[in-house]
């Protein structure tokens, strides 16, 4: 296994992170003889860092991996386990802590390594702020329940770096893959933080598996005419992988691994092509074609830049063009499906107030803003049509009782 050294606490990662959301299931829960196989095996072969988050598995990964560590205890050494606090939870300052202390026992341990806030934009972060953020992290660090604190993001650059230069942060999770590169925190931002000692974890390598799985044929052809001149062969995922490990940057690359044989994959490519500056001028080449062959399928030219935002009556115009593209850009159902459950769960109203196309008022405010000049009203009129359909509100009424249950979960932890 390869490892990186993260700057600011000298400690050394593997350069494949094991992500605990996507653990094989047996009758809707957690398979726990193949889950534990997986785990047995990614540690034997030297990956070091786990994230999860109270979330994954409606609550149950957290609880798994603790009773796995319990009965393995000569694991715990050789890991790092991440988790992350779910500010949608916490309504007061109390709640953090609260919040901690159930995770603490979850995961059976008395110190967590690596501590997230999780998915922070612009709004949750303010809140976050009046609420005591800072103290909290201070306390939570001095009290060693918490070696090491950060952040994942989900905003745009200017907010990425605004919240970079907040706090003394260890580390930060970003989104980040070829098709990405300038999406959200982007290129720009992982270096901003590297340049500020942070170690850079890497979530949605291969965009939740459609860079590995569902590659337009285009695509696919062009990687497979490289490999063939050169006489080796490369999958769609090698080629996702090797380009977010070629950024020297980069300390860790999450991978949400599903199945042991997946995770063989992984820890192959990790000990083969995960060095940095891996990439040459020619297979870089490669990488752009495959790029401009995607944005070309991108039915709205949004480049995410925010200017159109805030939008006065709430609506998060660049996610809801985002993913709008995302279930284009891929020709599989399962790319599709996973748009309309993005939409549903992320700006449907689940966690916090309903960011939907349809609120839209056509005020005309973003009109002024847009530097693409967008006619961002009737594009947002078209996004409602595509995801907000007969059954939308029934989706999200059901998506919030997953949450009370979630939420339920957590009182019988405290």
């Amino acid at each position: 296994m390869n490892f990186r050294t993260l700057n600011k606490t000298g400690e050394e990662l593997s350069i494949l992170g094991f992500g605990a959301m996507r653990f094989p299931l047996k009758n809707g829960r957690i398979d726990k003889a193949k889950s534990e196989e997986m785990l047995t095996y990614a540690i034997d072969n030297g990956v070091n860092f786990i994230d999860t988050a109270f979330p994954y598995h409606f609550g149950e990964s957290e609880i798994f991996l603790g009773n796995f560590l319990s009965k393995n205890p000569e694991y715990r050494d050789k890991v790092s386990i991440s988790t992350k606090l779910p500010p949608w939870d916490v309504k007061k300052s109390e709640d953090m802590y609260k919040i901690l202390n159930t995770q603490l026992n979850k995961l059976q341990t008395d110190c967590i390594d690596y501590y997230f806030i999780h998915s922070l934009t612009k709004d949750v972060w303010d809140k976050l702020l009046d609420l005591g953020i800072l103290k909290f992290l201070d306390d939570i660090k001095k009290s060693k329940k918490v070696k090491y604190v950060g952040f994942s993001f989900h905003d745009n650059l200017n907010e990425f770096k605004r919240i970079v230069d907040y706090y003394d942060w260890d580390m930060c999770m970003v989104q980040y893959n070829y098709l990405d590169d300038e999406l959200q925190a982007g290129e720009e931002g992982i270096l901003y933080a590297a340049r500020k000692g942070m170690g850079i974890f890497i979530m949605e390598p291969l965009r939740g598996g459609n860079l590995a799985n569902n590659v337009p044929k285009e695509i696919t052809e062009i990687f497979e005419e490289y490999t063939k001149k050169h006489k080796y062969f490369q999958k769609p995922s090698d080629w996702a992988f090797k380009w977010v490990w070629n950024n020297p940057n980069v300390t860790c690359v999450l991978s949400g691994m599903g199945s042991l044989e997946q995770l063989k994959e992984n820890i192959r490519l990790a000990n083969s092509i995960s060095n940095p500056n891996f990439l040459n001028i020619d297979e870089l080449e490669i990488i752009s074609k495959a790029k401009e062959i995607f944005n070309k399928r991108m039915k709205i030219k949004c480049t995410s830049c925010n200017y159109c935002m805030p939008c006065p009556v709430g609506v998060d115009i660049p996610r809801c063009f985002e993913l709008y593209n995302s279930k284009y850009l891929f020709d599989s159902k399962s790319a599709k499906m996973e748009a309309d459950f993005k939409y549903t769960a992320q700006l449907g109203g689940v966690l916090s107030e309903p960011k939907v196309a349809s609120k839209c008022i056509h005020c005309g405010k973003c009109l002024k803003e847009c530097p693409q000049s967008l006619p961002i009203p009737d594009l947002l009129d078209e996004v409602s049509k595509e995801f907000e359909k007969t059954g939308f509100k029934y989706k999200v009424k059901l998506f919030k009782t997953v949450a009370g249950l979630q939420k339920f979960v957590e009182k019988l932890f405290r």
